[in-house]
């Protein structure tokens, strides 16, 4: 342990203090959680930063959204607005938040996507305009306590477990790992390989403190072929990386071992491009090769920003794509998650 977080050990005590009693006040009922009709799928994680909620919630529309009206609420995290929105043709990621636009983009012929802070008072306003919808994917909500989810799952990162954690602002918890108990499901994110019965059996050993009775699943992300903005595969060998998300390693292990990465440039989590962004990343891919620009490679997260009309005029003769991934269950077990749910569901009286 460093230095610093033992001088900040007393005010993770203070936090602790505060959020176990938030969420005591929770569980005896002395603050009330909504029950809504329509079930709800809680999606999160314990600690800040990226766990992989989006491609969580990915994998789920991909497996629900045959046999249920969806709805996908989030808080919009870095958007420039504030209350209830509903994504249409009209928004941008600085309206709506990058995440709930990237969701927007690739399923909004499939799920209705919303945003607003305070998700209790979200849903009605959902349900009010689309009376079809039959189940709500909740983004992001693990400690959004005022609405009771029917089915939860907890997220973390294979690499930066729960358990191994402290709470803010020593570490990156925002509650501590007791909150684990909550979940239906618990997901090991960013698996780089099929762990090994003795990892297995390692993390499960950690998880079983925290929450005995809790299923546990591994995942890991499956990489397809970079694409343009017309579906244009990528074929050159060299790149220029760009990433304004929370971990960009896994990513990063993936591509050097299949491309020469020139440069990466990093941007922090949720980072709003701005046209000299923009401008700087043309002109450094334009320099480093007189006779062709290097192509520039981001995440989708990061695509569906470059790409808005007034940054994208200024990649002229730049090549930009995109790195495709989704997340998988490992085992197979996506089927069995599936079913949790349906179950979960089932049991509330949805058919």
């Amino acid at each position: 342990m460093t230095i610093i977080r033992y001088l900040l050990l007393p005010l993770a005590l203070i936090y602790r203090l505060i959020t176990g009693l938030r969420n005591h006040m929770y569980n005896i009922g002395l603050k009330p959680a909504i029950d809504f009709t329509v079930p709800t799928i809680v999606i999160g994680n314990l600690n800040v930063g990226g766990s992989g909620k989006t491609p969580m919630t990915e994998l789920l529309i991909r497996g629900l959204k045959g046999d249920f009206r969806l709805a996908v609420l989030s808080r919009g995290y870095g958007r420039k607005t504030k209350g209830f929105l509903f994504a249409d043709d009209d928004v941008t990621p600085t309206s709506l938040g990058d995440e709930p636009y990237q969701l927007y983009r690739k399923f909004k012929n499939d799920v209705v996507v919303a945003v607003g802070e305070e998700r209790a008072m979200a849903i009605p306003y959902i349900l009010a305009e689309d009376e079809g919808i039959k189940l709500i994917l909740l983004d992001d909500a693990y400690q959004h306590r005022a609405v009771k989810g029917t089915f939860n799952i907890l997220l973390t990162d294979f690499a930066k477990p729960f358990y191994d954690d402290m709470l803010l602002p020593a570490g990156r918890l925002r509650e501590s790992a007791g909150g684990a108990c909550r979940a239906d499901a618990i997901i090991i994110t960013k698996v780089p390989h099929l762990p090994s019965v003795h990892e297995k059996k390692a993390v499960l050993g950690k998880i079983v403190e925290y929450a005995p009775k809790v299923p546990v699943f591994f995942s890991g992300i499956e990489y397809g072929v970079p694409e343009a903005i017309d579906g244009q595969k990528l074929k050159a060998k060299a790149i220029i990386l760009v990433t304004g998300i929370a971990n960009a390693v896994p990513l990063k292990n993936f591509l050097t071992d299949r491309y020469k990465i020139v440069k990466h440039f990093r941007f922090p989590d949720h980072h709003l491009y701005t046209k000299e962004d923009v401008m700087a990343l043309a002109e450094f891919s334009k320099s480093e090769n007189a006779a062709q620009a290097v192509p520039i490679l981001t995440t989708e997260k990061d695509f569906v920003k470059l790409t808005q009309p007034e940054l994208l005029a200024h990649f002229d003769q730049v090549p930009l794509y995109y790195q495709p991934m989704a997340m998988f269950i490992h085992d197979q077990d996506e089927e069995k998650l599936l079913k949790m749910i349906k179950a979960a569901i089932h049991k509330k009286g949805l058919n």
